[in-house]
């Protein structure tokens, strides 16, 4: 690992660990309502003040947006961190062990640098651009299906803006109908780990955000996958609007998503 991904993986285990401990007493943690079924807890700020006062002492003149923070450091700098402190939020707050923290490296608005850690198991996944996609230091693979009737797709509920749900259900009703299977787990960053990883065949959602989307597609590219918005092009940082597969996959998916969206 090069020295920006160690640095980001330092910052990470250092947030891990204070979520860990508060994760004992769940009941005694501040939580506040950002909007409908979005929520922010103090955990979730202490973890990116962590991650932030390690990346920006490593990098003093790189500059950093974060989820909840918006953006700080060297705001000119052609660094630029994307962070997730804590991408499953709702599931930690109720105890459900599918949360992570994302952490991406652009340079000139290209993905550069990926780091994403699944705390409950203990699992780093890192990327860097050209050189691979790694599960604790093991390298990683997308599935080599290519039946989508053989696949089992990731996916996330519109839950925030429901503007799309009827559209979103649509999509979902011809995907259960077509594939193995959908699983919605609730943090899309990991939900692209298991594409680069194979544990799933393919991933889609609507809406996200940057951070909760930069590292884990520079996952799925490195581990031989693409990623797309739901029209085939690379706006999916941009609209939020993303898929990701294997190449037969993606192009089986898409044409389907094809059917029902505007």
């Amino acid at each position: 690992m090069n020295a920006m991904i160690n640095t980001a993986v330092k910052a990470a285990r250092k947030a891990a660990n204070m979520m860990l401990r508060a994760s004992l007493s769940l009941e005694s943690i501040k939580v506040e309502t950002k909007s409908f079924n979005d929520f922010v807890s103090q955990v979730d700020r202490e973890s990116e003040s962590i991650i932030i006062d390690t990346l920006l002492h490593a990098y003093p003149d790189h500059k950093i947006r974060a989820e909840e923070g918006g953006v700080v450091g060297q705001e000119d700098s052609d660094y630029e961190w994307i962070i997730d402190p804590l991408d499953g939020t709702t599931n930690y707050l109720h105890g459900h062990p599918q949360y992570a923290i994302s952490i991406a490296l652009a340079c000139k608005g290209i993905v550069t640098e990926a780091v994403v850690f699944d705390i409950e198991r203990n699992n780093i996944f890192t990327a860097s651009r050209g050189k691979g996609a790694f599960l604790n230091d093991r390298r990683i693979r997308v599935s080599k299906r290519i039946n989508l009737n053989e696949c089992l797709i990731a996916t996330g509920f519109p839950v925030v803006d429901q503007s799309m749900m009827d559209t979103y259900l649509s999509i979902l009703k011809d995907m259960l109908a077509k594939t193995a299977g959908a699983r919605r787990e609730g943090a899309a960053s990991l939900d692209l780990c298991n594409v680069a990883c194979g544990r799933v065949d393919g991933f889609f959602e609507f809406n996200l955000k940057p951070w909760d989307i930069a590292a884990g597609s520079l996952l799925v590219q490195e581990a031989g996958g693409i990623v797309t918005d739901f029209k085939g092009n690379d706006t999916w940082l941009e609209t939020g609007d993303i898929v990701a597969a294997n190449p037969k996959v993606l192009a089986q998916m898409l044409a389907m998503i094809a059917k029902q969206y505007p």
